[in-house]
């Protein structure tokens, strides 16, 4: 019988190496911004070669990209967990909203998701990152509520669009120093207020 090595394979090393760059260019990204930071300091913080940040990224913006990817995917994680299939439309739309507005309130994620991510990448590259995440789980639940009965026939994109716009600006309320329960329940409103009669 064989014993393991305790080496990693190439594929491993490979995940790890790129792990650790998206987790120290998040780190750098949050605490001093896109701009600030440099690729050598974001190979110093992860202990790894230039010429490994070039094997895995075409460049800091790939990089960057990585890192926002990442974030939007935990914020969906986050909504997803906190609605589960057997809640009411109404009652998932609204627990969806505390769970991306808690979601956002991890540090750097509102830098990273709304100020730099769209500065850095665009509009439209954001709008389609965030549409394979937060607003594909809003999108389902607004299909759901219209479909349900209990949510107005409305053009679904359109409203999607509209209340995603509603928590980001929420998100960066909060984040300037707004207080959160006022927000939820001016969202928890406007939620209702989509809720048919």
């Amino acid at each position: 019988m064989q014993q393991p090595t305790g080496r990693r394979s190439n594929r491993e090393r490979t995940e790890a190496t790129r792990a650790e760059l998206i987790a120290a260019a998040r780190r750098l990204f949050t605490e001093k911004s896109y701009a600030e930071t440099g690729t050598p300091e974001i190979v110093s913080a992860a202990g790894v070669t230039r010429g490994a940040l070039y094997h895995h990224f075409s460049d800091k913006q790939a990089l960057f990209r990585a890192v926002v990817e990442q974030e939007a995917a935990a914020v969906a994680d986050e909504i997803e967990n906190a609605t589960p299939a057997n809640l009411s439309a109404r009652r998932a739309l609204l627990q969806g909203a505390e769970a991306f507005m808690a979601a956002m309130r991890e540090p750097g994620r509102t830098r990273l998701l709304l100020l730099d991510g769209p500065a850095v990448l665009g509009r439209a590259e954001m709008d389609d990152i965030d549409a394979r995440h937060s607003a594909r789980t809003l999108r389902t639940g607004i299909a759901i509520a219209m479909r349900e009965g209990e949510m107005k026939k409305l053009p679904l994109d359109a409203i999607t669009t509209l209340l995603s716009a509603a928590f980001d600006r929420a998100a960066l309320a909060v984040e300037a120093g707004a207080c959160p329960d006022d927000h939820l329940r001016a969202l928890a409103a406007l939620i209702d207020g989509l809720m048919a009669d």
